[in-house]
């Protein structure tokens, strides 16, 4: 059964006729208002450009967004549900969340919904939204969150007891195709109240606005149409797009719906006056269903946005299900909800459940496989359509009827090559609903066991032309397209090549195409960012945010610069990769080995600087640890702060195999000149040799930057559970600086910084995020992946106490193994039920339509376990699924 989702894997990656298979998907942004996209201010503040409330009559430019929808992979045509309880004073069309003024900490997402399966290829889709029957808390969630200050929790939606006594709907919408161009999709609406409840269902179709902005190479020749052909199905027509037609089976009293229609346009008349009611626009389905306004819709059943309309008394703990079906009009089937309708779903989630079995080890337990497929499952619904055309964005022109002035904020002007309309993983398709260069690295990691060919599509896309900026720097966000994020690039596209060759694939053609780019972009770093050209890098904030006194992406107020332990390790850690890569190549090109010199040289240069520039380079002696420097009037001064930054260099540790080299004569040649001529080495980084007893004394070298007596003082600290080891991982921040914070003068005021366990008490540096103490994935994983290949080398004859201090004495491998059982923690019950990651509350603890259900945050607090930031960011926080799996193949094996 697996093979069924493998064989439409395998047949959209050779482009077979027929076999479009991702055409469609979940390709909808949970919020496309308030984002820089559609931000046509003059001053540039997307939040308040573009409110929620404005998402009801406003039109979108650059996409849609809509609950739990689907669309093609140009936004062309959408759908998505609506809903109304009878109470609301908005119609339920998209996710409320507050901004980021208006959060007490930063923008956050305030409904309850959650991603449960999906393929690949999303032949079978499934996800829950919890709706309440009273009416939703949008001024209670602003005003309590108001009044909140920076040291207060967020205030939760399962807080306000919307959710009390079950006196809610879960909203449960699944997708399964039965042919790519033919979607059926089933709603069933569950009451989970005491009392019959009323709820108005609207399945929504309609076509992104392409034709109101003028000349583009989206503007259609012909404006598409959704057109009622009889009782219960419209005719979908678009020019690139190809015809539709689309069925909507009769509600549970057995009646057809009623068909509304009207035009995804912006209903200009609320510009001036917000209480117009201008029928044919938007906001007509809202009007007329929320409101009940009469003659807003279309009067003639045609239109650019339609929906069927359904009403149901939903009986107390009962349920009621809505059928409807999407089909190519070369593919109309003979009964569009008869048997075959029953059978496709039962046939695609039994395919389903086969796929996620095979990713399956035998020694995870039953939460483990769950918490897997929820991983899974939120990794491929956050892959979302992305437009941003930068030329086009900056041409001063306000979309129709809107007068914001001149435009005195222009945003990423100096990336006029940039052109973005891609399906990207997203980190989060609410909270964060464009990329980020550094996140997207890490989503390619898991996505290389689910879908090896898009993992490595989404490593080459971020490098080509319009994409990549010609002097050679990746794109980081669109809040900033210049800023840094840390340079991971190589390092994933080198672990997708290895993912994916495991698995059969060795795409050498991969690799060299990524290759080639990546030079550039490594030139880049080295031109822009090493600012004394003596290989230490500044690097700016690299994606840390807040960990320093500094803010990293401005200039210092101070003057000077810093001198950064990460920028520079990261840069290490660069090399390494792009060594592993020309070794790799080299094995059919002899070309490659000069690429190979090329990076071990610079690799020990960089490892010479780090440790010994100026004397003893970024690292301290007497605390044992690589500190930032602040370089200002030709002197440099180390900032103590003990954070990740200074774990950092335990990164770029590199084993080399021998049996590697004695393919490379060139290289090998090279290397053995030139530490001929460097005996100095071994005093500011690690150059080891030794036979492997286990593989016929075939040897094995380890690069790395700290020698073997720094390593052991760094692991001193990282298994520290009074500095860096918390019961949830590694803390970003030591929580030494609880007691003992840094501080720094700078003309008179105090900068602090001080561990804080979760969420910033400051809106420095925005102050959504926070990694002055909480528990980060990215580089938890990249930190386990080095330890293991510190003990390749190494084995038994380096063993540490872990934790420090315990009298437990465990090799690395098994101290990699240990933060693994650590952040798996985060998700898996206990023996209360209790998730630590998901805070609920009792009530819901062990309720059965809440216990088994996990949100995937952003980072989590080191002490308890809390997620915060993003809650759905099953972006990174998916590398849980590779860390479940290793340790469910140890216990197997052990």
């Amino acid at each position: 059964m697996p093979q069924a989702e493998l064989n439409r894997l395998a047949a959209e990656s050779r482009r077979e006729t027929g076999a479009n298979w991702k055409r469609w998907g979940p390709y909808l942004a949970e919020r496309q208002w308030g984002t820089v996209r559609e931000d046509y201010s003059s001053d540039g503040r997307p939040w308040l450009h573009f409110t929620h409330e404005e998402a009801v009559w406003r039109a979108y430019r650059w996409g849609e967004d809509g609950l739990l929808g689907i669309t093609d992979r140009q936004c062309r045509l959408c759908f998505a549900v609506a809903l109304w309880n009878g109470q609301d004073p908005i119609l339920k069309e998209r996710l409320f969340g507050l901004t980021g003024p208006e959060g007490n900490h930063g923008e956050d997402v305030k409904e309850a919904y959650y991603y449960l399966d999906s393929t690949p290829t999303h032949s079978y889709l499934k996800a829950l939204y919890k709706y309440p029957q009273a009416e939703y808390p949008y001024q209670h969630l602003r005003s309590e969150n108001a009044q909140r200050t920076r040291h207060d929790p967020e205030f939760e939606l399962t807080e306000t007891g919307i959710f009390d006594d079950g006196r809610y709907f879960d909203v449960q919408i699944e997708y399964a195709k039965a042919a790519c161009e033919d979607i059926l999709i089933r709603i069933q609406i569950s009451n989970r109240g005491p009392e019959d409840a009323p709820v108005h269902l609207l399945p929504t179709w309609w076509y992104r606005n392409t034709w109101s902005w003028g000349p583009t190479d989206e503007q259609p020749s012909v404006k598409p149409s959704l057109r009622q052909i009889d009782g219960s199905s419209l005719l979908a027509m678009h020019e690139t797009l190809g015809e539709f037609q689309i069925h909507a089976d009769a509600g549970p009293d057995q009646q057809p719906p009623g068909w509304m229609f009207t035009e995804n346009e912006t209903n200009t008349w609320r510009i001036d006056d917000p209480e117009s009611r201008r029928p044919s626009c938007k906001d007509a389905f809202h009007l007329a269903v929320a409101e009940g306004i009469e003659g807003v819709v279309n009067p003639e059943p045609e239109g650019t946005k339609a929906a069927a309309r359904y009403h149901a008394l939903v009986p107390a703990g009962g349920s009621v299900e809505f059928r409807l079906r999407m089909t190519a009009t070369n593919q109309i089937p003979d009964q569009p909800f008869g048997e075959e309708f029953d059978r496709t779903f039962e046939q695609r989630i039994a395919e389903a459940d086969s796929f996620s079995a095979s990713l399956v080890d035998p020694g995870l337990s039953v939460d483990e496989q769950r918490v897997l497929r929820q991983a899974n499952a939120g990794l491929l619904w956050t892959k979302q359509f992305y437009h941003y055309v930068i030329p086009r964005w900056l041409d001063g022109k306000s979309p129709p009827g809107q007068h914001t002035g001149p435009r005195t904020v222009r945003r990423n002007s100096d990336w006029g090559h940039l052109f973005n309309r891609d399906i990207i993983s997203m980190p989060d398709k609410w909270e964060y609903p464009w990329y980020a260069a550094w996140d997207s690295a890490f989503h390619m990691i898991p996505f290389a066991d689910l879908d090896p060919d898009f993992a490595k599509d989404q490593a080459i896309l971020f490098l080509r032309e319009w994409y990549m900026h010609p002097t050679g720097q990746i794109p980081a966000y669109e809040w900033n397209l210049s800023d840094v994020n840390p340079p991971v690039h190589a390092w994933a596209c080198w672990r997708v090549y290895q993912i994916t060759a495991s698995l059969g694939d060795r795409d050498r053609i991969f690799l060299e195409r990524v290759f080639q780019k990546l030079l550039l972009n490594f030139t880049w770093w080295v031109n822009r960012k090493d600012v004394r050209g003596k290989h230490v890098f500044t690097g700016g904030f690299l994606g840390l945010d807040n960990i320093g006194i500094f803010d990293r992406s401005k200039p210092l107020p101070t003057g000077g610069h810093l001198e950064q332990a990460d920028g520079t390790a990261w840069m290490a850690y660069y090399c390494s990769s792009m060594l592993s890569i020309a070794f790799d190549l080299a094995d059919d090109n002899p070309a490659y080995e000069d690429m190979a010199s090329k990076f071990f040289e610079h690799y020990v240069s960089i490892a010479e600087a780090m440790n010994s520039l100026d004397g003893t380079g970024l690292w301290d002696e007497t605390d044992g640890f690589y500190y930032d420097h602040l370089h200002l009037d030709g002197h440099s001064m180390p900032l103590r702060i003990r954070s990740i930054v200074g774990l950092i260099p335990l990164l770029t540790v590199d084993v080399i195999y021998d049996r590697v080299l004695d393919q490379l004569p060139g290289f090998r040649k090279r290397m053995d000149w030139f530490l001929n001529h460097r005996p100095d080495l071994s005093k500011f980084m690690t150059y080891m040799e030794r036979g492997d007893p286990n593989q016929d004394g075939n040897g094995l070298r380890l690069l790395a930057i700290p020698t073997r007596e720094r390593l052991s003082r760094l692991l001193w600290y990282l298994l520290n559970e009074d500095e860096f080891l918390s019961p949830y991982g590694v803390r970003s921040l030591s929580k030494y600086h609880e007691e003992h914070p840094f501080e720094y003068d700078l003309n008179g005021e105090k900068l602090r910084v001080q561990y804080l366990s979760g969420e910033s008490d400051s809106g420095l540096f925005g102050g959504n995020s926070n990694w002055r103490g909480p528990v980060w994935f990215p580089l938890n994983y990249l930190l386990i992946e080095a330890l293991e290949r510190y003990h390749q080398f190494y084995g038994e004859t380096l063993r540490v106490e872990c934790p420090t201090r315990s009298g437990r004495y465990m090799n690395l491998r098994q101290v990699a193994d240990e933060i693994r059982k650590r952040l798996a923690k985060l998700f898996l019950a206990d023996s209360e039920g209790d998730r630590p990651c998901y805070t609920r509350g009792e009530r819901f603890l062990n309720d059965p339509h809440w216990r088994d259900l996990v949100l995937f945050y952003e980072y989590f607090d080191a002490e308890t376990g809390k997620g915060l930031g993003a809650s759905h960011q099953t972006g990174w926080t998916a590398l849980i699924s590779p860390i479940l799996k290793t340790l469910a193949s140890r216990r197997e094996h052990d």
